[in-house]
């Protein structure tokens, strides 16, 4: 083969490899690259929606800005409360298992040594807020209660120490101070210009979570006292659905002006979380409470010996009252201020030195803030005639009688449906009820009937029908059973250490 043959031969060789090369490269790129194309796709949506013009929200844009400023002044005053106490513990049982049988002991007391009970530390935590700049904190008492160290925390993380000015048990409420001028303090406002519905801020430190805030409205106003063990603390709480949990205790409940109306108190929860309903004393009780802890370290509050529940618009009739308002006498203790000045069963209180009392709680807190030895001038509703009785009273926690100024809220309807009993020395001390106190007691209640409906339960005890004093069963049945069909029946229930009008709706049972 010629040179130029052999060269045409390879040349063409080298083409073709070379074509077909140039073929394949492009395909091969083409299907190395098609999934960084397809990521790149699939990477790059399409751009969202724009944003709402700022005019059509405006409204809500200045809502937020100003609950950012309302935050922003109140946190610095709150701060984050320690406190360090000393509790009792009986060791002789420490570390045993409950539900052991009787006669298992613990390991002291099992090889002859009984160990006498020791003090174990304890640390709380609760919140508090600065009311002025000399460093006065205002808390709960039940935060402090008990405690042998306090510290606070500043929301610039400041530790102090704090020492305790006075606490008052009855209201629930205490005051601390840390040395100092010139803290961050807000001012306390007025809880009684307040509506439901107006918005709210509670500050605190809920679960160790300091310096939280949380919002909400007022729900309701003039909450009764919830803690039945003693009717003797004043209500009036504010509600809230502005979230208040455990460390809460202490903080303020603020309103739109950066004014405190409240101190966050406690909850109520089947499950002892938030659930939607947090309580706060309102102002009207802790204003003139710190001041007097501030002046004095302790509070003497006044009393009249009475017990006292609302006027309702079922049972206002009975005592020939046209509205619903006041607060019904349903006890009055023996040598108190208030039997001495003539008040009895049945009276209502309407106004106290001239201002209307619309509730029993409203009496309470108006009496409570009265100074002992402080004559009070009472409007009296007796048996449609109205009455003034000056009445001075006493400090509460000294005297014979003082043991009740009670409120308590009629529960329930009523009616008939009930078994009774002679109230005799052993049935008297079985359901402990005081010398003083007369009737039948309720020794059954059919289920479902108008008395069970009216909350009656065995146990209580019928001091008077219609108003009419009680010293039997059997004059308990022979007043019932004169109530003419279809007329309903006032009776006066001791139950439980305090007394309270029931109103008993006519029915199908006898």
């Amino acid at each position: 083969m010629s040179s130029n043959g052999w060269k045409t031969a390879l040349t063409r060789r080298l083409i073709a490899p070379a074509i077909a090369l140039a073929i394949i490269t492009p395909f091969g790129a083409h299907e190395f690259f098609k999934p960084e194309m397809a990521r790149a796709a699939v990477a790059a949506p399409a751009p969202a929606a724009a944003a709402l013009d700022e005019n059509s929200v405006s409204a809500l844009l200045s809502l937020d800005k100003a609950m950012e400023t309302l935050a922003a002044r109140v946190t610095p005053a709150i701060v984050n409360v320690t406190v360090t106490s000393k509790t009792k513990v009986d060791l002789s049982s420490e570390g045993m298992p409950d539900g052991l049988p009787e006669g298992i002991q613990g390991f002291g007391q099992f090889f002859g040594h009984p160990m006498q009970p020791q003090n174990r530390v304890v640390h709380g935590l609760g919140s508090g807020v600065f009311i002025s700049p000399d460093g006065y904190i205002v808390t709960n008492n039940h935060v402090v209660d008990g405690a042998t160290d306090i510290r606070v925390t500043m929301s610039d993380r400041r530790i102090l120490q704090a020492k305790l000015i006075g606490a008052d048990p009855l209201t629930d409420l205490a005051v601390i101070k840390v040395n100092g001028n010139d803290f961050p303090s807000v001012p306390l406002g007025d809880s009684t210009k307040l509506h439901p519905g107006q918005t709210v801020l509670a500050f605190g430190n809920p679960l160790g979570f300091r310096f939280t805030v949380t919002r909400g409205i007022v729900s309701a106003l003039n909450r009764a006292n919830p803690d039945s063990s003693d009717p003797r603390k004043p209500g009036q709480f504010i509600q809230t659905d502005a979230a208040i949990n455990q460390g809460n205790s202490g903080g303020p409940l603020v309103d739109a002006r950066g004014e405190v109306i409240g101190i966050n108190t406690f909850l109520i929860s089947p499950s002892g979380a938030f659930a939607g309903m947090g309580f706060a004393i309102p102002t009207q009780i802790v204003k003139p409470t710190v001041d007097k802890l501030i002046r004095y370290g302790k509070v003497r509050h006044s009393y009249m010996g009475i017990g006292i529940s609302d006027v309702t618009p079922e049972n206002s009739k009975f005592f020939q009252m046209t509205k619903a308002s006041g607060a019904v006498i349903t006890q009055v203790e023996p040598n108190a201020p208030g039997a001495k000045a003539g008040l009895r069963v049945g009276d209502v209180i309407t106004k106290v030195d001239g201002h209307e009392v619309s509730d029993a709680g409203e009496l309470q807190v108006e009496i409570g803030q009265k100074q002992p030895g402080e004559k009070v001038e009472l409007q009296v509703m007796r048996d449609g005639k109205n009455l003034t009785l000056p009445v001075t009273v006493e400090e509460f926690g000294k005297g014979k009688g003082s043991d009740e100024e009670g409120v308590s809220t009629p529960e329930g309807k009523a009616r008939w449906g009930i078994g009774l009993g002679d109230l005799n020395s052993e049935i008297r001390a079985q359901v402990q009820a005081p010398d003083d106190v007369h009737g039948a007691v309720v020794a059954r209640v059919q289920p479902g009937s108008p008395a069970d409906n009216a909350g009656l339960a065995a146990g209580d005890v019928i001091q008077s029908v219609n108003r009419k004093p009680m010293q039997s069963a059997a004059d308990v049945k022979a007043a019932l059973s004169k109530i003419p069909n279809g007329e309903d029946a006032l009776v006066l229930i001791w139950s439980q250490g305090g007394s309270t009008f029931r109103v008993m709706h006519s029915g199908d049972h006898s």
